[in-house]
């Protein structure tokens, strides 16, 4: 049995390959729309088919993790995504592929399992942390994809590159269902520490309404429903902007992606840090760093693309400081989520959380597509990023209004179920 930082460490590994499995199809764009003579349109259906997959099974993912064995779960996802991406490498026509790409979807949102199971493992004041480092994953693993897919894309292939990471999934897999282990839910709650024995809870429709009524929870999944759009459109479609419009090699090409990645997986562990320090001196804290940073974000993009191309450094320099601002928000955001969520229907909130993020997210890299080959990819990735950015800061603003009485709301209930349960009653 995984202590709890084994679990992490083994989570973490999930996630880093699974990512880079995910993220690995922007860098292979180029190489996959060659294959099949394809266009914009049809390569960014692609990726829209399987994040449209994902979306619809959320609510399914949401609703198991708060039903079943969480561990389970996440190690038949692991399995699923080998599966699938070895259908999608193998696949010989455009039809074809976009099925099994599809197909791809299934296990890609199966982590309200996993961040639920975090919840009864780390209690409120470590949470941001611990969930910025595991959506470090993110970024690092497209920086694996954009490695992986330059030097191998040109000596094994596209197809042989999806082969080894489907195979990653299948053995990720098995070294899930041996380490990580089911906990109470509820069990790093401070207002239950002093119980001999939590009870049993599980997933609860009427405490899945009351959430649904909470402020704070409706003004961060409507954020999240623009919110995810700059990160699906830039890990999709900013590989193919460097090499096309701005004409930049591939080494010139690396350099900046690697350097952004690792910048914003620094953002990521930044932000889950401030966010925890800023909740212990105030229940806004963690809303107030994810507002700064989704502002700072629309800002700095906005002056990193009007640099022209000729100026490398400058362009540079300036994506690797707008890379910082991008994640502050997301460790904060989850955080926030379960810190307004009861025990037993987390994993139900995360899925309603990312279903309504998906809903609009999906669709960012066919729409990107379809504006850049009536405008150009510099317009259309400019459009989409600065003008959501600035919604959710606008949102986040009222989430910081309403966030302390919903905070509030459910630490009162969880005291009143300690009581209840150490009275026997």
């Amino acid at each position: 049995m995984g202590g709890p930082w084994a679990v992490v460490a083994v989570l973490f590994a999930f996630m880093l390959l699974h990512q880079t499995d995910k993220l690995l199809l922007g860098p292979l764009t180029t190489e996959i729309m060659n294959t099949f003579h394809i266009g914009e349109d049809l390569m960014g259906l692609a990726s829209t088919a399987a994040l449209l997959v994902g979306l619809f099974l959320y609510p399914l993912w949401g609703y198991l993790a708060d039903r079943f064995a969480r561990p389970a779960l996440i190690a038949l996802a692991s399995f699923i995504w080998g599966a699938t991406t070895w259908l999608s490498a193998i696949a010989p026509t455009y039809p074809l592929f976009l099925l099994t790409r599809a197909s791809t979807g299934i296990d890609d949102n199966a982590y309200p399992s996993l961040y639920s199971l975090i919840s009864d493992y780390f209690g409120p004041q470590l949470r941001s942390r611990i969930y910025g480092f595991l959506q470090m994953t993110g970024p690092v693993g497209y920086l694996m994809g954009v490695a992986l897919a330059l030097g191998l894309k040109d000596l094994i292939g596209w197809r042989a590159i999806y082969l080894i990471t489907g195979s990653l999934g299948l053995i990720m897999a098995l070294l899930i269902w041996r380490v990580v282990r089911e906990v109470p839910r509820g069990r790093s709650e401070p207002e239950l520490a002093a119980l001999a024995e939590i009870p049993a809870y599980r997933f609860n429709l009427h405490e899945v309404r009351a959430l649904l009524r909470k402020p704070t929870f409706l003004f961060l999944v409507t954020q999240g429903f623009f919110g995810v759009f700059p990160w699906n459109v830039i890990s999709f479609w900013f590989f193919r902007y460097l090499e096309v419009e701005r004409g930049y090699s591939n080494a010139q090409i690396f350099v900046v992606m690697a350097s952004a990645v690792i910048v914003m997986s620094l953002g990521y562990l930044a932000g889950g840090a401030m966010g925890d320090w800023l909740f212990r001196r105030t229940l806004r804290g963690r809303l107030i760093v994810s507002m700064a940073g989704v502002l700072a974000g629309a800002v700095l993009l906005a002056i990193t693309m009007s640099i022209p191309p000729q100026a490398f450094g400058a362009f540079w320099a300036m994506v690797i400081l707008t890379a910082f601002t991008i994640p502050l928000a997301a460790p904060n955001v989850l955080a926030t989520v379960f810190d307004i969520s009861p025990p037993e229907i987390r994993g139900s909130a995360q899925a309603l959380e990312s279903f309504i993020e998906g809903s609009g997210a999906s669709l960012a890299p066919f729409l990107t597509g379809l504006l850049a080959v009536r405008t150009s990819l510099h317009t259309a990735i400019l459009t989409i990023c600065v003008g959501t950015w600035l919604l959710c800061g606008f949102l986040f603003a009222l989430a910081i209004w309403s966030a302390p009485r919903d905070i509030m709301a459910l630490r009162a209930e969880l005291r009143a179920r300690a009581a209840q349960a150490a009275s026997g009653s």
